[in-house]
């Protein structure tokens, strides 16, 4: 084993300062008279972009396998398929020489807008991070690192490198860090990567709190923090702030800087040590698995087909999937000859082979007349002749199968979207299509939501393909014709409109500052609270199948919050064809301190049945299952009461309900002042019992004070009990101030030290 201190006392603070930062692009400084090699990382969330030059960020990529998009893989539900992703890219980053693959990204779908959707799992951050956590022992399980990223609170690509979100501590802590959280303890990242933006007016790069703090001496991360290609501003600032590793380079005048700051006595070395410690400790471990053995090109090709089949949402269907005995189709789309299977931008993969729908489909057409229409050109041209031509093969063929894939002008790293919809000549083609062939499909091909409200009803299936991967044209041909039965189920909620979506009014923001004015409640808990209609809700996705739910048990009707408590179901596929399930559990909490959402996700399953086949799917409900962050205690509490376990289908599919009762373990210390109210005063545990016992004594004498009777009767018309629950204590002693034994404000303290001296 490596004795990394040795080498540290070893090094000199010029080596110190340059390992810190990039050699190059993709590479970090190697030290030879020391043995430390370097450590190759690359792109590569769902595909490796190694290049083939260790300079420069655009050259061309070495070929790697193309997996379907996050936006894809998270909406299979499947911790255990994500792993094989995971071992499936290990094995590419191994054979191409790479240390550590930049990626999962865990950020939140705070907009359906953010051009980079594609790339990250969820609006949900529990199965963001629990899918993170199952790809990240995926690969690292293989011997390479992974760098989990943007942290934090990046979502958005408009301004990505200054914007300032402005972020509170709850909101923060319970919706833009848990994914990060749970990957973190559940799985180690080899590495983090900060993301560009400000967080409350602080870089990412910079941010002692969330580098520090929170990640490290919190969580635990026992890997280094690396910055996003070009996140760094100030490289000393950052240091004192968590950042261990600066990318890319060469950046001479960083390292002298490093140097200077040091000598000067501005930077602490035992600072500049920890970062070469985290460093080196990262670089010998990626450096102790061989490299250079080839991967099984098919293998993965045969896996990039089977997870965009287990990824892609049919969203609607009338009966007319899967195709049956179907003896001509007209198949319309440029997308059926020219696969829109990835994002532009950074993950952007030179694919080892690409199948063409359309090929995909002949193969497995059994010998079906097949048609095809362009549909609409690559650019946002009106084309009334290939709408015509469309409508006129629709017409003459049994089925309509109609490839819609969001063009990359509208949808790509570096720039938002302007809006959720299709292009004008894509609506305008299916609207066309759908008014002559009632039996029309249309699949799509997009990273993130879309508005369909316009041509919906008039389409018999919709298939959500996403952005489906090198191999994604196979799968949809399995799907359509019955060879693989849908289970996929949404990630993200698809809104009506972009003006219902939570954070319409924030967004972009402005003056470099957007502000998280929805707090909690983005995707399905704020469409829950604000009991707004959607087009398909967060969890849904069809089957050729049905499933019938038997009524939820738990471990314990009552029990304490460090125990948990286990939730089983009976679930039986009441169909004619084997179908997968996936269960999903949501915790709604009856009465809290503070505002909570109506119900939010703890627990999923996914689950494989044979027609008439009934399994028990059980899931653990811990302590953070029923927690919050509470901001004035700055920590994740429980409250004493009653929880509803909710066990469905879709987070607008309930299909059981069971009633717990919580006893919580923490004794919180009471944060009663001469301030509080006695709202306060009576929610406090130790507060009550002080209060009650003069309750009604107040209220007796703010109704005198007030008047008896209604306003008919010569009284003010103010209903006493509520009048008082909302003054501060110390101003409702004052109106008694004459008739008290001693002054107000030390009959307050006097309760103040009854309530603290209770155990």
């Amino acid at each position: 084993m490596t004795d990394i201190r040795s080498i540290v006392q070893q090094m000199t603070l010029e080596e110190k300062a340059a390992l810190c930062t990039g050699a190059t692009t993709w590479t970090t400084t190697a030290i030879e008279r020391l043995g430390v090699p370097e450590l190759w990382v690359s792109d590569g969330p769902h595909g490796l972009r190694r290049v083939a030059q260790a300079e420069g960020l655009g050259s061309e990529s070495l070929p790697a396998t193309c997996f379907p998009t996050a936006s894809c893989t998270a909406s299979s539900w499947d911790r255990e398929l994500l792993g094989q992703l995971g071992e499936a890219l290990a094995a590419e980053a191994l054979a191409l020489g790479v240390g550590v693959v930049l990626g999962p990204g865990v950020n939140m779908k705070r907009t359906p807008v953010c051009g980079r959707n594609f790339e990250y799992f969820s609006e949900d951050p529990y199965l963001a991070g629990e899918l993170a956590a199952s790809f990240i022992d995926g690969i690292q399980g293989k011997g390479v690192g992974t760098s989990l990223k943007h942290y934090a609170a990046n979502n958005q690509e408009y301004q990505r490198m200054t914007m300032n979100s402005v972020v509170d501590e709850r909101t923060l802590r319970e919706i833009y860090l848990p994914a990060f959280e749970i990957a973190v303890k559940k799985a180690q990242p080899w590495t983090v990567m900060c993301s560009y933006n400000r967080i409350n007016g602080v870089y990412g790069s910079e941010h002692h709190r969330l580098l520090t703090e929170i990640l490290k001496d919190e969580w635990g991360l026992e890997g280094f923090v690396v910055s996003d290609w070009g996140a760094v501003h100030d490289r000393v600032a950052a240091l004192r702030g968590g950042l261990d590793l600066e990318m890319p380079g060469p950046r001479p005048r960083r390292v002298q800087e490093v140097v200077e700051a040091v000598r000067e006595g501005a930077l602490d070395e035992a600072v500049l040590d920890e970062a070469v410690r985290r460093i080196l400790h990262i670089v010998f471990k990626a450096a102790e698995t061989p490299k250079g053995a080839a991967f099984d090109q098919a293998a993965h090709h045969a896996l990039a087909r089977k997870m965009a089949g287990e990824g892609m949402v049919l969203l609607k269907n009338d009966g007319i999937l899967p195709l049956k005995g179907v003896q001509r189709i007209a198949v319309i789309g440029r997308a059926a000859q020219e696969p829109h299977f990835q994002g532009g931008g950074s993950s952007h993969i030179n694919p080892t082979r690409v199948d063409a729908p359309l090929e995909e489909l002949t193969k497995l057409a059994g010998g079906a007349e097949i048609t095809f229409s362009e549909g609409y050109p690559r650019d946002d041209s009106s084309r009334p002749d290939l709408i015509e031509a469309a409508v006129a093969a629709a017409q003459a063929a049994e089925v309509a199968l109609l490839y819609i894939a969001l063009p990359t002008y509208k949808e790509s790293e570096g720039y938002d979207r302007t809006d959720l919809d299709l292009t004008a000549q894509q609506t305008a083609l299916i609207k066309a299509v759908t008014a002559v062939q009632p039996r029309t499909v249309v699949i799509l091909n997009n990273g993130s939501a879309l508005a369909m409200s316009e041509w919906l009803d008039g389409a018999a299936a919709v298939l959500e393909a996403w952005m489906m991967g090198q191999a994604g044209g196979g799968a949809i041909a399995d799907i359509l014709f019955g060879a693989v039965n849908p289970s996929g189920k949404l990630a993200e909620t698809f809104p009506l409109k972009l003006a219902d979506t939570p954070a319409f009014i924030n967004y972009p923001g402005g003056h470099g500052e957007v502000r998280y004015g929805e707090g909690l409640f983005i995707g399905y808990r704020y469409y829950d609270m604000k009991e707004q209609p959607v087009l398909f809700p967060f969890g849904h996705g069809l089957s050729y199948t049905t499933f019938e739910y038997g009524a939820p048990r738990v471990s314990a009707a009552r029990f304490r919050d460090v125990d948990g408590v286990t939730v089983s179901v009976d679930v039986t596929n009441t169909g004619k064809v084997a179908g997968k399930e996936i269960v999903q559990v949501y915790v709604h909490d009856r009465a809290a301190d503070l505002v909570r959402p109506v119900k939010e996700l703890k627990g999923f399953a996914k689950v494989a049945l044979q027609p008439g086949e009934t399994r028990t799917v059980t899931i653990p409900l811990d302590f953070r299952a029923f927690a919050y962050y509470h901001p004035a205690y700055a920590q994740w509490i429980t409250e004493d009461g009653a929880f509803d376990i909710l066990v469905g289908a879709s987070a607008a599919d309930i299909r059981g309900t069971v009633t717990v009762e919580l006893q919580s373990t923490l004794n919180l210390p009471s944060r009663l002042s001469r301030d509080s109210t006695l709202r306060d005063w009576l929610a406090d545990r130790r507060g009550k019992v002080v209060i009650e016992p003069i309750y009604q004594q107040m209220q007796a004498a703010i109704a005198k004070l007030l008047g008896e009777g209604d306003m008919e009767d010569g009284g003010i018309g103010i209903d006493p009990t509520g009048f008082l629950m909302d003054m501060p204590l110390l101003g409702m002693l004052e109106f008694q101030a004459n008739t008290l034994p001693v002054a107000p404000e030390a009959m307050i303290d006097g309760m103040l030290q009854q309530v603290q001296a209770m155990p």
